[in-house]
């Protein structure tokens, strides 16, 4: 276990000086709406933990890159054991996690050393090459970049007792990687937590930054249910 973690580490500090680019995978959850004891992003498909088809993703994609993974404090020397036993062979740092995601990412960031940050779930191991490439591409331009898919199916909202029916096309859906200028989501995340953050890209809207969209890809589904897993099973086979 020692020699795995020590050829990690030197490959971690090898090509993190190489790379403009740092890599935050959120990986906190706990496997609730999945009816699992095993943490969904441990769940193994096609013979690999989802965690790990992430972190491929983005490896394979740009291999110069920081990668940080946050983990629950008391679920990381199950990973260790993992990528020992799989011969896991991809640089990485592990950071524990805090109470909320808010505080895994600000842990996270201290660790931080490229130019941009790209914030990812490490259950959306179906981001595609095109999304990661318009993200990455953008973000050089824009201090904040998220990749969006429009709404297929009809909208409701609650009032009351009722609903009403609104239009769609006023809304779309919010995926990840959520990609920044370091400066801007390291002031983004000096300010204080509140309930109401539900991304990356809510928090640094509230410094009056603008939040640039690029089209992301349908398949990159955060898996948080049986059937999403499913889903996800039938295309990384």
């Amino acid at each position: 276990m020692e020699k795995v973690v020590l050829w990690a580490t030197f490959f971690y500090d090898l090509y993190s000086k190489m790379g403009k680019y740092s890599v935050i995978i959120t990986a906190g959850g706990f496997g609730k709406r999945m009816g699992s004891s095993l943490p969904k992003q441990f769940i193994m498909v096609k013979g690999k933990p989802i965690l790990m088809h992430t972190i491929e993703r983005f490896y394979h994609f740009n291999p110069k890159s920081q990668l940080i993974i946050t983990l629950p404090e008391e679920w990381k020397s199950y990973w260790e054991g993992i990528i020992s036993e799989s011969d896991f062979r991809i640089p990485h740092r592990v950071v524990s996690g805090g109470a909320e995601r808010y505080h895994s990412i600000q842990n996270a960031l201290e660790y931080c050393i490229g130019d941009y940050v790209v914030v990812h779930d490490g259950v959306r191991p179906l981001v595609s090459t095109e999304t990661l490439e318009r993200c990455y591409k953008e973000v050089k331009q824009s201090d904040a970049v998220i990749p969006i898919v429009p709404i297929s199916e009809s909208l409701r909202i609650l009032e009351d007792n009722s609903t009403k029916a609104v239009d769609r096309e006023k809304y779309v859906l919010v995926q990840t990687p959520q990609c920044f200028k370091k400066e801007v989501l390291q002031k983004a995340y000096d300010q204080e937590f509140s309930h109401d953050i539900t991304d990356d890209a809510t928090l640094v809207e509230k410094l009056g930054v603008t939040i640039t969209t690029v089209s992301g890809n349908e398949e990159n589904i955060k898996i948080t249910n049986q059937a999403d897993l499913a889903y996800s099973e039938h295309l990384l086979k």
